[in-house]
């Protein structure tokens, strides 16, 4: 395998924008920014607009659409 190839695999903390809440993944994603986690340890810091914590998938709070009362108030409104 070549060397320098691959970009170095590191510990990022990723920071919800909207929450504050934070994950430590493996990324190769480059920034200048840092942090110091919890843990003690600093960190290169990428911030997240949404994550799962601030998602309406994961939070419950996505709203469902009713397809069948639309397709029901159609069909009534042009008698098909």
């Amino acid at each position: 395998m070549k060397k320098n190839l691959h970009p170095e695999v590191r510990k990022t903390v990723f920071k919800d924008s909207t929450t504050g809440k934070t994950f430590i993944l493996d990324s190769v994603m480059k920034t200048d920014n840092t942090i110091v986690h919890d843990d003690g340890n600093v960190y290169p810091l990428v911030m997240c607009s949404l994550t799962s914590d601030s998602h309406p998938f994961f939070t419950g709070s996505q709203k469902h659409v009713d397809t069948a009362g639309r397709i029901e108030k159609f069909n009534k409104k042009f008698k098909i």
